[in-house]
């Protein structure tokens, strides 16, 4: 078969080899390809079908409540208690992580036994039990075990609902940070930080100069992930009353009986702000990654190109 056979040229026309050897190969579409692209189309077909046509959704009352004032009070306390919460507990995920790798049995033990409990406990147990701790120590005082203590507040007095709202889901969140600060910790070299102790520089500016930097960067996408965990959990006080972004709805649908209505609303918000969470996350993360980026391909040659 000659080459004018295959279609590429003409009778007559000259063959330019180097740009022939250089053509893209392209494949053939198979049938499993063909197939993923009848199943996609049928598959917007059927949502839109669902979410556009489907009178049921009431998408009038969805736009009537999705901006009110009661609905957007609850979406600032969701935002709140996810803030206080992760402050909180990644504050206790530091120090966790610190016990854990701290070179007094003591600690340690403690560190995996608060992990180990917590691992082993819902988040909606332990709002539960944080909530109703009044029921098992009546009054907070300060004191030897077994013996007299100084008398301190009623304990109902302090553990309002947001107060247990915030404690619970902080004491589950310092669990998981701490063993996410704990991998980071393992993953750094352990010559830098003997080469940071043979320049003089104490423990703690050594973290915070040199491998500080490089911990946040490996822990970053993992510590993004339960800060969205616990911003979704939030949508769990409602079971102790906290009139957050779901009690909210759930409150209102009580009394007009628009229950999918006021679902999607607060999915919607809760869409928007996960998306909001994640974009600063991807920006940390660009940020953090800089100079450890694949360059490749800003600095090799396409393949097929000459010089």
């Amino acid at each position: 078969m000659t080459t004018s056979d295959t279609g590429l040229t003409r009778p007559g026309q000259h063959i330019d080899r180097t740009a022939l050897a250089a053509a893209p190969i392209r494949s053939r579409t198979s049938f499993g390809a063909w197939a993923t692209y009848v199943l996609a189309a049928l598959a917007v077909a059927a949502l839109v079908h669902l979410f556009v046509f489907n009178d049921n959704w009431h998408w009038p009352i969805v736009g009537s409540y999705l901006f009110s004032q009661v609905v957007v009070t609850g979406v600032l306390h969701t935002i709140e208690l996810t803030a206080l919460t992760t402050v909180l507990g990644l504050a206790i995920g530091v120090v966790t992580a610190w016990c854990r790798t701290s070179s007094f049995a003591v600690l340690r033990v403690s560190a995996f036994a608060y992990i180990w409990v917590m691992r082993a406990t819902p988040p909606l147990v332990m709002l539960l039990v944080v909530y109703f701790f009044g029921a098992l120590v009546p009054r907070l005082s300060i004191g030897i075990p077994f013996g007299p203590g100084i008398g301190g507040p009623m304990t109902n007095d302090l553990m309002t609902r947001f107060t247990a709202a915030v404690v619970g889901l902080a004491v589950y969140l310092g669990a998981y940070s701490a063993e996410t600060f704990r991998t980071g910790i393992l993953s750094l070299p352990p010559g830098q930080l003997e080469a940071c102790r043979s320049l003089g520089l104490p423990a703690a500016q050594a973290y915070l100069r040199i491998l500080g930097p490089q911990l946040i960067r490996v822990i970053t996408p993992a510590l993004a992930n339960e800060v969205i965990t616990v911003f979704k959990n939030t949508s769990l006080v409602s079971i102790i009353g906290y009139a957050e972004l779901l009690s909210t709805v759930q409150n209102i649908y009580a009394v007009n009986f628009q229950t999918i209505p006021l679902l999607t609303v607060a999915v919607l918000w809760y869409l928007v702000l996960t998306s909001f969470a994640m974009f600063a996350q991807h920006r940390l993360e660009r940020r953090l990654g800089r100079g450890f980026a694949n360059t490749r391909r800003t600095t090799e040659p396409r393949e097929g190109k000459r010089a």
